[in-house]
């Protein structure tokens, strides 16, 4: 039988580092000035895809299908990802 996702223990190990609040931060930032400038709506079904990552200023406005159906680097053969296992 298939064990349930732990939430709580994925945002212990994960989400609440100082790394992913600050990486958080940005998204959130960058996500309201578009929203200020009317450059993306509440509700659009649209993400901003940041073109050379979390650090980089430079984004386009995408749908979210068509950005969440992109590859990560991550999971292209070769690359060293860390593998989260379930316990």
């Amino acid at each position: 039988m298939a064990t349930s996702r732990n939430y709580r223990r994925e945002y212990d190990l994960h989400q609440s580092s100082k790394k992913e609040k600050k990486n958080r931060n940005k998204r959130n930032r960058i996500r309201r000035r578009a929203l200020k400038n009317g450059i993306v709506k509440k509700g659009d079904k649209t993400n901003l895809h940041h073109v050379n990552g979390i650090n980089s200023d430079s984004y386009v406005v995408m749908s979210e299908s068509k950005n969440k159906g992109m590859p990560e680097k991550s999971r292209l053969p070769g690359s060293k990802r860390k593998t989260y296992t379930r316990t």
